[in-house]
Order: C-alpha cells, then structure tokens, then sequence
C-alpha cells in the first residue's frame, strides 16, 4: 500500500477530457437505452460502478460510445456539478 511521506493528502488530477463530448456521449447512450426501453439512470449508475459493459445496450452503437469516458473524469465532472463548483 503506497503511503505519502508524513501522511500528507495525496492529490488527484485528471487529464483535460472535453466535457461537452463527455455529455454529448452520455446524452447518446441516454436516449438508445430509452429507445430500447431501459431505465437509462439505473443501467449508467450501473455501468458506472461496475465498468461492466452489458449494463449498456449495443443499439446505436451506445456500448462502444460509452466505454470513450473515463469514469474517473465523469464521476469528477459529476461530483463538480452535483456540489455546483
């Protein structure tokens, strides 16, 4: 287990990902879950918390599309916007 020295707060940093392409993607993926009668919510937070593909549906190409975001930078994004900064 990496330990920083003095038990200083290690930082966390993320690349510079478009986040208008990010909610662009999430929007696509959104609407082909809709369109094929899923709960689109659910099956996100789903793919979210377990990176596991099959939460997403291949129709419109959603599944390829979504595996294109980082979930560390959507949920970064998320959080960011949750707490309005």
């Amino acid at each position: 287990m990496l330990r920083p020295d003095n038990d200083q707060t290690m930082t966390f940093s993320l690349g510079a990902k478009n986040e208008e392409e990010m909610k662009n993607i999430l929007v696509e993926v959104y609407n082909a879950l809709l369109e094929k009668g899923y709960n689109p919510i659910n099956q996100i937070v789903g793919y979210i918390l377990s990176e596991d593909p099959t939460y997403i549906t291949g129709y419109k190409n959603a599944r390829s599309l979504i595996r294109k975001i980082d979930r560390d930078e959507l949920l970064h994004n998320m959080l960011k916007s949750y707490l309005g900064l």
